[in-house]
């Protein structure tokens, strides 16, 4: 007898209680009298990290973009960082304070970034690492920051306040100053009253000495650094949202909230030299404009060869009510009224130079929108937008349920890439998308990866998600074999939902076949069938079923309740494609309540379909006596019996989709026959109509704006896996209450018993009953009161004779019990290895077949990859079943549990997946109390158990799932998908396929000044900031003022990372050049000429510190 001995989960992980282990250690030793299967997965196998997020970054509030690294960074209200590179190239870091981010600032060039947050905090972060990580953080006490601004190559960063002070921080040792510009002096007697926040500050492009600081209440202060005070004072009685400079340092534009942009000369405070309102109505008589809404920013970028580029955001007239958000385009005498489809966050414009004191030659503008990105071609007539190559579109409609899968074949990805690449828009820029800086990592992984997701508006999105990336391949509207409601009152059924009727609920696909099933939430299932041609359908076939929660209703019209248990040879129900012309729409039973009308309406024109995925067959539950169909809670398809089957809390129903009938419709009771184990007392539907169930997207996010949520009802019951059993309901009761805000639900509106709905279907080869000899097909049930319940299924010969012989289905009697709702089935063979269903090779249907292949399709049988398919009749399998409490191995055919674990007695398991890893299987499972937890198979060992993160709302137990290879993902945020892996050799490889952001890039050279500039003084000014900012010039900040916090940083920071700015790159090469590692020679010479210009700035430093303080006449 083989003894398993429970191996010790990770260290530090939660342990199985010490009961559980007991019982399980007994069930081992059981076990191992029936399989002796060599498992070869350990604990070692196991580690659980987050590998990449990808989509759209929720709830946007910072934008920032490095021009010579050419990398983008956006900041979150959640304290989320998202960098952006070349198509490929992407990175989420988070802030541990989850403060909003309000600015960032870029050290162009030099692989770092500073990032100012709302709790008023600045961090420094190294990007010179794959993950990037905070070297320094600065905490201010007394004062809110308010704006930062970073001169290109300085190390001095100003920060401007609430209070209208200006801080200025070393950027290498993220320590303050003792340099401070206090409000008061900076507007001395030019106001009586405080100036307000600081809302800009910018040095003088052609003086670095000259600083321009916005204040809110409309005055603008240009201050010199080395005087310390202030040159010139303008006042405007508008409040001020943004400024900026004329590259040639002798102009500033500013716009105000009255919709209007003052430009500024320098030497001219008294009285802009120009005011312009760019959206509002000229009055005659020469009166001021109409006010306007604020523009919150504009940009002034100036061009060599013409006019420059005014760039603006809002600002628009007062009467366009309903208008989209605006970004405004002003170039000479040409303005251009870009409408955007979300409101505005943030821009930039994207210009050759990084120096500012040059023609800024802009060639492009990045628009931050709340729930999207947009670049702007400003080079082309018309400014069309780019084609964005990032997948930032997940949440185009709400998502409501997504599947994973790992190791698809390898012809699907391509063939699904050929049809979507025919849905692209046209009319984008013709140019490469201008965001390209960091590189990609290196592709460790070989397998193909497929996520699809379901969303609210019908629509079904296929995504290519191999080695970390993610692009979207092909996209399916499933809602468009519906007729649409012209408006609210034409709503033939007032369908079952108020809104989103056409939103998906679960997704069956088979990757080997290709064919599709979906569940809607209006009831509905459609069969998708895979093809290269495109076809016009004349009549859309669709099937009405009637599915019913009582046991003695003997007014069923229709004759369509199957009697419980059919004898064999009453399979196919007579019920055939109901006719074009949809004559049960309007139907109604004789007390005048609504009767077997479907909640949608189907097409009845020919409908074209496009090559991609084409619909086979629609089925729709109809009304029954006024009472609404109840919503799907699970389904399966089966490419090789040619079979679908759905279920919901009223029973199950199965059809034949190529001879188009219904071979099953019974009500779950039914399906126990005379073994039901529960006593319940026979119920009608009742006679008013009931709210539908919890939302689908209806999801309390906590603290999450309003605005989020789009109010789709959808199921109650999203696959089960959002039925909670009642006695765990309190502990879900955190403060958003998200599983207790539904509408009364049909589940819980009547009692647990009575409403037993089917919560997991399987469709497999193996032995129905304990006396079988030999495998067949069936259908394996599970409920959401725990029983398993088999029922078999007799198939025609292949060929023409499928077409024509019905599908005989009888329930087997066979009924297994487990605590909890059943949530997944899988069968092993004899060997331990998966028993994968059976199913059809993929064919192109469209095109009639040759003789021969009629021939070869006769006498085709299904396929089934599994080693078990040349078995020996002696031989077993073992079906593996999880529920929301407790997993156990069956050996089949003689139904003996010889393994069982309670994976949870608290919590329940939302997710359980049967899944491939390191040449071996093992179950996943995703707990409600956030723990993600592996058992070996056949003999469930505990292998992992990390609390990962805890259940906080309806979108991560709808979309968490596991799949093959280790990996798994869930929808983090209503816009974004993370992903992560359990496997220990994905964690290891990580590092290697994550891209490099940072890439050495030499800096553009500086604008030539000219001869005459030079000779006469009027070319760029330089500042040594060093010698006004430094410790020794400004003396120490006081120590209340700021907190410094030394950043993780890293191994990989600490050792290769840029604390350093400017100076520290030439002081990295003298180091190598130290330890013997030869240099270009220009580097080399490079080196020299900074550390002799170091040495000399010391000894110029000495002999200043030894002669300060002797008179001119002791020299």
């Amino acid at each position: 007898m083989r003894k398993f001995n429970i191996r010790k989960v990770l260290d530090g992980l939660t342990a199985v209680s010490s009961s559980a282990s007991a019982a399980a250690a007994q069930q081992q030793q059981a076990g191992a009298r029936e399989s002796d299967i060599p498992e070869t997965l350990q604990s070692e196998h196991f580690q659980l990290c987050k590998t990449v997020r990808h989509g759209f970054p929720y709830q946007p509030s910072a934008l920032a973009f490095d021009p010579v690294q050419k990398i983008l960074a956006i900041g979150t209200q959640t304290g989320a960082l998202r960098l952006f590179g070349r198509p490929g190239v992407e990175c989420y870091c988070q802030h541990d304070s989850g403060a909003a981010v309000i600015q960032l600032q870029f050290l162009i060039n030099e692989g770092a970034l500073v990032s100012a947050l709302a709790d008023d905090t600045l961090h420094l972060w190294n990007l010179r690492q794959k993950r990037p990580a905070i070297l320094h953080s600065l905490k201010f006490n007394r004062e809110r920051i308010m704006f930062c601004h970073l001169p290109f190559q300085s190390k001095w960063l100003y920060v401007g306040t609430e209070r209208g002070n200006i801080h200025i921080v070393n950027v290498e040792s993220f320590t303050l100053s003792g340099y401070v510009i206090m409000w008061n002096k900076a507007i001395e007697l030019s106001s009586k009253s405080h100036p307000g926040p600081i809302v800009h500050i910018s040095d003088n492009p052609m003086d670095e000495g000259k600083l321009l600081i916005g204040f809110e209440s409309g005055t603008v202060v240009l201050w010199d650094l080395k005087s310390k005070k202030a040159d010139y004072r303008y006042t405007h009685d508008e409040a001020i949202h943004s400024v900026a400079w004329h590259h040639e340092g002798k102009q500033f534009i500013c716009s105000h909230s009255d919709g209007t942009l003052t430009i500024w000369n320098v030497k001219s405070p008294t009285k802009p030299f120009q005011t312009i309102t760019p959206h509002g109505k000229q009055l005659k008589d020469g009166k001021k404009p109409e006010p306007c809404k604020p523009i919150l920013k504009v940009e002034y970028k100036t061009t060599r060869a013409g006019e420059p580029f005014i760039i603006l955001s809002g600002g628009l007239s007062y009467d366009t009510v309903g208008r989209r958000p605006c970004l405004t385009v002003m170039h000479g005498k040409s303005t251009a009224v870009l409408e955007m489809d979300y409101s505005i966050v943030d821009f930039l414009t994207l210009c050759e130079t990084p120096y500012p004191n040059d023609f800024q030659e802009p060639y492009a503008v990045v628009v931050l929108l709340e729930k999207d990105l947009v670049l702007i071609d400003l080079a082309q007539n018309g400014y069309p937008i780019f084609e964005n190559p990032y997948p930032l579109t997940i949440h185009e409609s709400p998502v409501t349920c997504c599947e994973y899968f790992a190791d698809c074949p390898v012809d699907l990805i391509p063939a699904l890439y050929s049809v979507g690449a025919r849905q692209k828009r046209q009319g984008y820029s013709k140019k490469e998308w201008p965001i390209s800086g960091g590189n990609w990592g290196l592709i460790t992984q070989s397998y193909p990866e497929i996520i699809i997701t379901g969303h609210a508006d019908g629509s079904i999105k296929f995504w290519d998600a191999s080695a970390i990336t993610l692009q979207v391949l092909y996209k399916l509207k499933t809602a468009k074999v519906f007729e649409k409601s012209r408006n609210k009152d034409d709503r033939p059924n007032t369908d079952i939902v108020d809104e989103d009727p056409y939103a998906i609920q679960i997704i069956s696909w088979c990757p080997e076949s290709r064919m599709l099933c979906i569940a809607g939430v209006s009831a509905h299932v459609i069969i998708y069938r895979f093809s290269k041609q495109e076809v016009t359908t004349e009549v859309i076939p669709m099937l009405e079923v009637r599915l019913l929660y009582e046991i003695n209703d003997v007014e069923t019209p229709d004759g369509e309740q199957v009697p419980p248990l059919p004898t064999p040879g009453t399979g196919s129900n007579p019920q055939s494609i109901v006719p074009q012309s949809h004559p049960s729409t309007s139907s109604s039973s004789s007390d005048g309540l609504r009767d077997n009308v479907p909640c949608l309406k189907v097409k009845n024109s020919p409908l074209k379909q496009s090559p991609g995925y084409q619909i086979e067959l629609v089925i729709q539950l109809v009304w029954v006596s006024g009472e609404p169909p109840q919503q799907i809670t699970s389904l399966a398809v089966n490419s090789a019996y040619g079979l679908v089957v759905f279920g919901n809390c009223n029973g199950i129903a199965m059809v034949d989709y190529l001879q188009k009938t219904v071979l099953l419709n019974l009500g779950t009771i039914e399906l126990y026959g005379s073994n039901d184990p529960y006593r319940r007392e026979p119920r009608s539907p009742r006679k008013t109509r009931q709210p539908s169930g919890a939302g689908l997207c209806d999801i309390n996010e906590g603290t999450v704006v309003p605005e989020d949520r789009c109010k789709s009802p959808t199921s109650a019951k999203m696959s089960r896996k959002l039925s909670l059993p009642t006695e765990l309901k309190p502990d879900l009761d955190i403060k958003d209450n998200s599983f207790s805000r539904s509408r009364s639900s049909s589940v819980t509106s009547i009692d647990k018993e009575s409403r037993e709905a089917i919560s997991a279907l399987h469709f497999c080869e193996t032995f129905t009953r304990k006396a079988d000899t030999s495998p067949s097909p069936c259908l394996w049930v599970g409920t959401t009161l725990g029983t398993v319940l088999v029922i078999g299924l007799n198939l025609p010969p292949g060929g023409e004779q499928r077409l024509l012989q019905p599908v005989i289905v009888s329930p087997s009697g066979t009924i297994l019990r487990l605590k909890g709702a059943i949530l997944r089935m899988a069968f092993l063979d004899t060997t331990g290895s998966l028993v994968p269903p059976a199913h059809e090779p993929w064919r192109e249907h469209n095109v009639p077949e040759d003789k021969d292949e009629k021939d070869k399709s006769k006498k085709r049988r299904p396929v089934s990859v599994s080693p078990s398919s040349s078995q020996e009749i002696s031989e077993n399998q073992y079906a593996v079943i999880c529920s929301e409490k407790q997993a156990k191995v069956i050996s089949l055919p003689s139904q003996n549990c010889i393994y069982k674990q309670n994976i949870t007695e608290t919590s329940f398991v939302l997710r359980g997946d049967i899944v491939a890893l390191s040449n071996s299987i093992c179950l996943a499972c995703f707990c409600a109390n956030g723990h993600i937890m592996t058992f070996s198979l056949p003999s469930l060992r505990p292998l992992l158990d990390v609390y990962y993160l805890p259940l906080t709302n309806m979108r991560i137990a709808r979309t968490f799932c596991f799949t093959n290879n280790g990996q798994a993902l869930y929808l983090v945020s209503p816009t974004e998908i993370q992903r992560l892996t359990y496997s220990q050799e994905t964690c290891e490889n990580l590092q290697e396929m994550l891209g490099e952001l940072f890439t050495p890039v030499e800096t553009p050279e500086a604008p030539n000044r000219g001869f005459f500039k030079g000779l006469f003084g009027g070319g760029a000014q330089s500042l040594d900031r060093e010698e006004l900012f430094g410790e020794s010039a400004s003396g120490k900040a006081s120590r209340s003022l700021a907190q410094h916090i030394p950043g993780p940083g890293g191994i990989e920071g600490v050792k290769g990372a840029a604390s350093g700015v400017v100076g520290e790159l030439a002081r990295a090469r003298l180091a190598l050049d130290e330890r013997g590692q030869k240099l270009g020679e220009l580097e080399e010479k490079t080196a020299a000429m900074l550390y002799s210009a170091d040495s000399f700035s010391k000894h110029a430093h000495e002999m200043m510190l030894k002669y300060k303080d002797k008179k001119w006449y002791q020299f």
